[in-house]
């Protein structure tokens, strides 16, 4: 069966991490995305080894591109907002990731094109907004998280902040806040007929991250601490270093699981104390030496048959490989446009009745050119004579 999101089609204008990941993770539902590329001027993960044997496509890049097609477009040329204006006519969704005011001065910025379809939904999608003192500063996903705040408490007291080893900003912060904009907006339009502009700024989707501690200090006034609250390393909430070199992670919070670890490592003296106990430095003190004395894989065993929310940290491949994963399909084998196969992460969401389909896996710039200018009613000519002349590039 079609996935949920067949109806829509989505113009692509974004590059590097977050756009992309978006529009996959709408593709990977159904939607149909086309990503406006530029042969001549390649994205950034287009150029990060490892590239896949059957030709010069990187990894990222067939990941990011899956289900996608890809069309050719100088923007620079000015004939290139009669091709856009003419497609957002039946693509009445457009993600753009370009610093505040250069679809403005490339005319295609949502007032331009909201005149030719005006049941359009545009996203734009940067790392401070649309509007405020930074809007037009460059960042990445670390200066976004820096000025978040979230990296004020990350982290231990004494080393400070850590850097994630994913794109928090980029992906939880902006990729899935475009999602879910998108979404609500399409939901908005199909009762209405209306379409809207979004101004999604992933710096302001990691403000909403701030659940607990944001809606604690906007009443007292107390600002977290690194290593200070039940769970950023200030209870016995932690991970925790085994005999291998490995790591053990513990979030047993509540009374039962907290019994059930204590009991489980002999130490069941601790379990009067709570998970957050007064004296939690020196008590986290004793159980990183009694934890150094296994090995992870003799944890693993310990722990088995116990519920004490007590878990390995894996590795990537580990975790890759782990049976629950695999039950879980979690990892899916898809052909590349040029033949050949190649594994990646699936979707997250199980649909009992429309589940994701994933086409093949992500294309090179331009590679669809001709079949999209044609659905859109030029002719071999003209597009023969934009090829030429620049404007399919």
């Amino acid at each position: 069966m079609p996935g949920p999101l067949a109806s829509l089609k989505i113009l692509d204008f974004t590059a590097l991490l977050p756009g992309p990941y978006a529009t996959m993770y709408l593709a990977d539902l159904g939607a149909r995305v086309v990503k406006v590329a530029s042969r001549v001027r390649p994205d950034p993960v287009d150029l990060l080894p490892p590239f896949l044997e059957e030709g010069s496509l990187s990894a990222a890049s067939a990941y990011l591109g899956r289900g996608k097609r890809s069309l050719a477009l100088n923007l620079k040329d000015p004939r290139a907002r009669e091709v856009v204006g003419r497609l957002v006519k039946e693509y009445d969704i457009l993600i753009e990731q370009f610093r505040p005011g250069v679809m403005a001065r490339l005319n295609l910025d949502y007032e331009s094109l909201r005149r030719e379809n005006p049941a359009l939904i545009y996203c734009s999608l940067t790392g401070y907004g649309q509007s405020g003192p930074l809007a037009r500063r460059a960042g990445h996903d670390i200066n976004y998280l820096a000025r978040s705040g979230l990296m004020a408490y990350s982290g231990r007291k004494e080393t400070g902040p850590t850097l994630p080893s994913m794109q928090v900003a980029d992906l939880a912060g902006g990729s899935l806040q475009a999602v879910i904009g998108i979404l609500a907006a399409v939901v908005h339009r199909e009762k209405t007929g209306e379409g809207q502009c979004l101004d999604v700024a992933m710096t302001d989707g990691l403000l909403s991250f701030h659940a607990l501690a944001g809606a604690a200090f906007l009443v007292d006034g107390v600002e977290p601490e690194r290593e200070d609250t039940a769970l950023n390393g200030g209870s016995l909430y932690d991970f925790y270093e085994t005999a291998d070199g490995g790591y053990l992670s513990f979030g047993g919070l509540e009374p039962q699981f907290f019994g059930a670890f204590c009991t489980a490592l002999g130490r069941g003296d601790l379990i009067p104390g709570g998970v957050y106990p007064p004296e939690a430095a020196a008590r986290k003190k004793e159980l990183r030496a009694l934890i150094r004395s296994k090995t992870s894989a003799e944890w693993v065993e310990v722990f088995r048959e116990v519920d004490a929310c007590a878990e390995p940290v894996l590795s990537l491949s580990q975790a890759l490989s782990d049976p629950h994963i695999r039950a879980r399909g979690m990892v899916v084998e898809l052909t590349l446009s040029g033949g050949g196969k190649v594994r990646q992460v699936a979707s997250p969401i199980k649909f009992s009745r429309t589940p994701p389909s994933y086409g093949k896996a992500g294309v090179t710039p331009g590679s669809d050119t001709g079949e999209i200018l044609r659905e859109a009613g030029y002719s071999s000519e003209e597009i023969a004579r934009g090829e030429k002349t620049g404007l399919f590039i």
